[in-house]
């Protein structure tokens, strides 16, 4: 069978490549990859708590003790990440490995080795701000425009009389 006859009508051309993409295209496995994030992202949230339960055991309020864990959990995806462990491990646990506050470590830390070469202000400094830059301003922006809706149409005091 013939995929590109030169005698048919471009339109039909079209259509059989398409047919011959959908046979030979795999097919995600959505619901086991969901899965599987949610089971990876969920396990790295167990350390998490297990962290803050260390913390808290040391002595530390439970504030303090997930701030600490956060500082942790930072702290160890950014050096993996510079030991190039980090990317192995999410090409085996998937997007779990994305979703909670290492996942954003390592989108920090990444793109800042790539441009190590650069050197440490214009490669490493420069870049390491690439993809948390516009999280920070958005968030920023969000939180001021917030508190702006929240001050012009929030509840007011009663007035002294």
């Amino acid at each position: 069978m013939r995929v590109f006859d030169p005698s048919q009508p471009l339109e039909i051309q079209k259509r059989q490549y398409q047919q011959m993409v959908n046979r030979t295209v795999p097919r995600p496995l959505v619901w086991r990859n969901c899965l599987w994030a949610f089971a990876t992202g969920g396990l790295i949230c167990l350390m998490g708590q297990a962290g803050i339960n260390l913390w808290q055991r040391a002595g530390l309020s439970f504030t303090d003790a997930a701030t600490a864990t956060s500082i942790v959990l930072v702290f160890l995806a950014a050096f993996f990440t510079g030991l190039g462990y980090y990317d192995e491990l999410a090409r085996y646990a998937g997007a779990g490995m994305l979703v909670p506050i290492t996942g954003f470590a390592n989108a920090m830390v990444a793109p800042a080795l790539e441009a190590r070469t650069e050197g440490l202000v214009l490669g490493v400094g420069a870049r390491l701000f690439a993809v948390a830059g516009p999280i920070l301003v958005f968030g920023i922006v969000t939180a001021w425009l917030s508190g702006l809706i929240y001050y012009l149409l929030g509840p007011r005091p009663p007035l002294a009389s």
